[in-house]
């Protein structure tokens, strides 16, 4: 069989989220209500998504996504589809900065593995069918390192730190082969944690160990996940401080991590958050090996509508050249447009003016 290798990520390319419809809002409370079928709801997910992958065109993206709109949060849905973890309600949701999300967390309740019933790989199944020859279908999943977050190993069940890093290792492992047997070949992994271990204080843990061997450890489970890939299966990871309603977690620039992360994880590219201070400045790209990973700089924000002023984004895009060669490098907003089901607060034809805007900017920078 010949293999045709994707240029992915793409001089403009999105995170992934998009913000839901109403009609989908709708749907989702009457199919909780009990008023329509789990069989109606999937047909207007469906429709949906159908009007959603022609829009991504229309705005002259490459790769699309069905935008997330059959999830509520950008992690959980996934991850509890998986053997031995399930969703539930917790006395709290994470704290944002000036918000509380709305409370659901995912625990471990048993050996984790893969589920080869998981219902993502049949969402991918659909996306590539409704996107056809006319894009690449790009699949967001949480990153492995997501399960090292406070809560959520079961240490009466995993007393072992090894064991269970073996196990959920070998869980993605499985579930990169599924997607790729599904005919993906554009895989992302959102690691909301690994961009915790930049902050000043770490968020989402409760681990004893100390914050270079956090760094280790998460990347030695995202380089073992990696281990074996296709060479026809770009995989990028994309780190965030949190997006949730316009809302941030934490802040800190990369230069915690990126000796080791940006130096030696072994992806095709990596997402970064840089659409304000929070994130620092753009030195710590000095360790992206050259001719390594791309670079997709997150210089748009979703969390407004308003679009960035040309000559600062020119000027911004000139300033990372510094470190990583112009040719590898791309750019998007910081993260999805919705995250969870609640959404960003703009208007959904904010959400298209400013990738059109992203689009439109790649092509007089690149050709």
């Amino acid at each position: 069989m010949t293999k045709t290798l994707t240029k992915a990520p793409y001089r403009a390319d999105i995170v992934g989220s998009f913000l839901r419809p109403a009609r989908l809002h709708d749907a989702r409370e009457k199919f909780a209500a009990g008023t329509i079928s789990a069989e109606d709801l999937r047909a207007i997910e469906n429709e949906e998504i159908r009007r959603l992958v022609d829009k991504q065109l229309e705005a002259g993206l490459e790769a699309v996504t069905d935008g997330e709109f059959r999830r509520r949060f950008w992690h959980t849905d996934f991850m509890e589809h998986l053997n031995g973890v399930e969703g539930y309600v917790p006395n709290h949701g994470y704290r944002f900065v000036g918000i509380e999300t709305e409370a659901y967390d995912v625990r471990v309740t048993g050996k984790i593995s893969f589920n080869p019933d998981h219902p993502h790989i049949k969402d991918f199944i659909a996306l590539k069918e409704i996107a056809g020859d006319r894009a690449i279908a790009k699949m967001t999943i949480p990153s492995p390192n997501q399960f090292f977050n406070a809560g959520i190993r079961n240490e009466d069940i995993y007393p072992d730190l090894e064991e269970y890093t073996n196990d959920i290792i070998q869980t993605y492992r499985d579930a990169i082969k599924a997607f790729y047997d599904a005919g993906c070949r554009y895989l992302q992994l959102d690691d909301v944690y690994l961009a915790g271990l930049c902050a000043p204080k770490l968020p989402f843990t409760d681990s004893d160990l100390k914050r270079e061997r956090l760094i280790d450890l998460a990347l030695h489970v995202a380089n073992s996940v990696l281990e074996g890939k296709p060479d026809d299966l770009t995989i990028t990871t994309h780190l965030c401080r949190g997006n949730y309603q316009s809302k941030w977690a934490f802040e800190g620039p990369y230069d915690k991590i990126a000796p080791k992360i940006f130096a030696n994880e072994k992806v095709d590219g990596f997402f970064l958050e840089y659409d304000d201070e929070r994130s620092g400045g753009f030195e710590p790209l000095k360790y992206i090996p050259e001719g390594g990973p791309k670079v997709v700089l997150g210089i748009f924000t979703s969390k407004k509508g308003e679009l960035e002023d040309k000559e600062l984004i020119k000027k911004r895009i000139q300033e990372a050249s510094r470190y990583v060669p112009l040719e590898q490098l791309c750019i998007s907003t910081q993260c999805g447009f919705s995250s969870t089901h609640h959404g960003n607060l703009l208007t959904e034809e904010q959400q298209w003016e400013k990738v059109k805007y992203i689009v439109d900017t790649a092509k007089k920078i690149w050709g």
